[in-house]
C-alpha cells in the first residue's frame, strides 16, 4: 500500500479551517443559549426582554445538534483526505467551497428566523408547529451544502481508486467516505419532509400537513445522524489515536467492518424514536428495534478494539498485571486524554441507549428529560470530547502552529471541568427523567404537584453542571483561538497509526460499494415501504399549522 502523504495541502488546510471556525462561533453561541435554558428550568432565572424559552431552546439544538457536529465533521473529514490520499483537484476543492457557503448561508437565514422568534418549533421541528418558510428553506441549504461536499469527496476518492488499482484505500479516506454515504441516505428522509411538505404548508401552498409522516420522515433521519455525529468520532479513535500514544492500530479490517456495519443497521431503525406513536403497526416497530440493537455489534467491536490497542501498547512498554498497562498511557496529553475520557463516558451513554430502544424500557422513559440526558452523554461529552482532542493537533497543523505545554495544561483542564459538568447535568437529567420530569419543557411546578416538586432540586442541579460546562466552553474557546492565531510557528503531525497487521486483504473486500449500498438500500426498503404506503393511504385529513409563540 502506497504509503500516506504527510500533511494536508496548503489549500485543502484553508477550507477545512473556514468549517471549524463556523463550527467553533456555533459552540460559543449555542453552548450560552444552553447555558440560559439551565438557569430557566432552575426557576432561579428568568429571560429578559420577554425573549422566549423555546426560542433558545431551538438556537440551543439547531446550532450544537446540527451545525456545531455538520461543519466539525465535513473539515476534518476533508483535511483527512487530503491527508491521506494527496491533496483535493481543483474541481473537488470547488465544490467543497460551494457547500461550505451554501451551509454557511442556509444557517445564518435559519439563525435570523430562530432569533426573531419566528421559528421557536425546537431541534426537532415537528410539525404541526409551524415555523417561517425561511426556517425551512435555510435548513434545506445547510443539507444540500452537505451534499455537494459529499459528493467532492466521493469524486477525490474515486479518483484515488483509479490510480491505486488493487491497493486498499488509506483508512481515513475510507471511513470519512462510508460515513458521507451514511448521510446522505439518511438526510434524504429529513430533505424530503422539508422540501415537500413544510415548505409549501408553510407557505400557504397547502392548507394541511401530515404529521405521522414528517415525524417518520425526520426519525428516517434523525438517528442514523447519531452516526453521523459518533463515525468522525470512531475515526479518531481507530486511525488517530494509537499513534498519539506511540502504539499501532490493532485491527484495519475489524475497523473497516465496523464502519460498514453502521452503515447497514443505523439507518432503518428510526421507529424506536416512535414507538407510542399511533398510526404505525407494532410489527414494523419490533423490526426496527430488532435492528436497532444490531448496532450494538460494531459498538462492541469498537470497545474491544480500542482497549486491545492500549493494553498491547501498554505491554510493549513493560507493563505487568492485569491493569499495569493503564500507567502507561499518556495521561499528560490532551490529544488523549479528552478521547479517552470521551471513551469512558460512553459506557452510560450506550447503556442509557439500549434502555431507549428496548420496547418496555422506552414507556418509562421516553418524552422525560432521561432521553435529554442520554443525547448529552453520547454527543456532547463522548461526541464533542474528542472532536476537542482532535483540535488540538488538527487545528495547530492546519495553520502551521504547535501546541504549548501552557495550552496542553489548560485542554487537560479544560477537559476536566467538562467531565465534571456534563456529570452533574446529564446525571441530574437522568434522574428527574426517571421520576417523569418532562422534556422540551421550561419551569414549571405544575400548580405546586407533589410530583413536579420533586424534580426542582434536580433541575437546580442541572443549572449547577451547565454553568460548569459553559466555564468549559470558554476554555476551549481560548485554546482554540490561541492554536489558530497565537500559538507558537512550527510544525504539527496529523497523526495517522499503522496497523498492527500492516496488510490484510479483508480490508479489500470491504470496498465493495455496490454491495454495501444495495444491501443499505434493501433494509431501508424492508423497514420502511409497507410502513409508509400505509401512513399516505390512511392518512387522516391533516394539521393545520399551530404557531404558539
Amino acid at each position: 500500500m502506497a504509503q500516506p502523504l504527510e500533511k494536508v495541502d496548503r489549500r485543502d488546510a484553508k477550507l477545512a479551517l473556514a468549517h471549524l471556525f463556523v463550527a467553533f462561533a456555533a459552540l460559543a453561541l449555542g453552548g450560552f443559549a444552553g447555558l440560559l435554558q439551565t438557569l430557566v428550568r432552575s426557576g432561579k432565572f428568568e429571560l429578559p426582554a420577554g425573549i422566549s424559552y423555546y426560542t433558545i431552546l431551538t438556537t440551543h439544538g439547531v446550532l450544537l445538534g446540527l451545525v456545531l457536529t455538520t461543519f466539525f465533521i465535513i473539515g476534518f473529514q476533508f483535511a483527512a483526505v487530503s491527508r491521506t490520499t494527496g491533496a483535493l483537484s481543483d474541481g473537488s476543492r470547488r465544490l467543497g467551497w460551494i457547500g461550505f457557503w451554501m451551509m454557511t448561508s442556509g444557517t445564518a437565514c435559519t439563525a435570523f428566523f430562530i432569533l426573531t422568534g419566528q421559528a421557536s418549533v425546537l431541534y426537532t421541528f415537528y410539525a404541526p408547529l409551524q415555523a417561517h418558510a425561511g426556517f425551512y428553506i435555510g435548513l434545506a441549504l445547510v443539507v444540500v451544502g452537505s451534499w455537494v461536499s459529499g459528493f467532492a469527496m466521493f469524486a477525490h476518492y474515486a479518483r484515488w481508486r483509479k490510480t491505486h488499482r488493487g491497493q486498499v484505500s488509506p483508512l481515513l479516506a475510507f471511513m470519512s467516505v462510508t460515513n458521507m454515504v451514511l448521510w446522505l441516505v439518511c438526510s434524504l428522509g429529513v430533505a424530503a419532509t422539508v422540501v415537500f411538505q413544510l415548505i409549501p404548508w408553510s407557505l400557504g401552498l397547502t392548507d394541511r400537513v401530515n404529521v405521522l409522516l414528517s415525524r417518520t420522515l425526520f426519525w428516517y433521519f434523525g438517528h442514523p445522524l447519531v452516526y453521523f455525529w459518533l463515525l468522525p468520532a470512531y475515526m479518531v479513535w481507530y486511525a488517530v489515536i494509537p499513534k498519539v500514544i506511540g502504539g499501532k492500530m490493532f485491527s484495519d479490517s475489524l475497523a473497516r467492518l465496523a464502519f460498514i456495519l453502521f452503515l447497514l443497521f443505523s439507518i432503518p431503525v428510526g421507529f424506536h424514536h416512535q414507538l407510542l406513536e399511533p398510526g404505525i403497526s407494532p410489527f414494523w416497530k419490533y423490526v426496527q428495534v430488532v435492528l436497532t440493537f444490531m448496532v450494538i455489534i460494531p459498538s462492541l467491536m469498537t470497545a474491544f478494539a480500542m482497549f486491545a490497542t492500549f493494553e498491547s501498547y501498554g505491554r510493549s512498554q513493560g507493563a505487568t498485571g492485569l491493569f499495569g498497562w493503564l500507567r502507561k498511557l499518556p495521561w499528560s496529553d490532551a490529544r488523549f486524554f479528552a478521547p479517552f475520557v470521551g471513551m469512558l463516558f460512553f459506557i452510560p451513554a450506550g447503556t442509557g441507549g439500549i434502555i431507549n430502544a428496548s420496547h418496555q424500557l422506552n414507556q418509562v422513559v421516553h418524552n422525560t428529560i432521561w432521553v435529554t440526558g442520554h443525547f448529552h452523554l453520547t454527543v456532547a461529552t463522548t461526541v464533542v470530547l474528542t472532536f476537542f482532542g482532535a483540535s488540538y493537533w488538527l487545528i495547530p497543523h492546519l495553520t502551521g502552529r504547535v501546541m504549548t505545554k501552557a495550552m496542553n495544561r489548560l485542554a487537560i483542564i479544560q477537559t476536566i471541568v467538562w467531565a465534571v459538568g456534563m456529570t452533574f447535568m446529564s446525571g441530574s437529567m437522568h434522574f428527574a427523567g426517571l421520576l417523569g420530569a418532562p422534556r422540551r419543557s421550561a419551569f414549571s411546578t405544575y400548580g405546586n404537584s407533589p410530583q413536579a416538586l420533586e424534580w426542582i432540586p434536580y433541575q437546580i442541579a442541572q443549572a449547577v453542571g451547565g454553568t460548569i460546562l459553559f466555564i468549559g466552553i470558554i476554555l476551549i474557546l481560548v485554546i482554540v483561538i490561541n492554536l489558530a492565531f497565537f500559538a507558537p510557528k512550527g510544525e504539527t503531525e496529523f497523526p495517522v497509526a499503522e496497523a498492527a497487521a500492516p496488510y490484510e486483504r479483508a480490508a479489500l473486500a470491504l470496498e465493495n460499494w455496490k454491495l454495501w449500498i444495495g444491501l443499505v438500500v434493501a433494509l431501508i426498503l424492508i423497514a420502511y415501504t409497507v410502513p409508509i404506503v400505509d401512513i399516505i393511504q390512511n392518512a387522516p385529513p391533516g394539521s393545520k399549522g399551530y404557531k404558539l409563540w
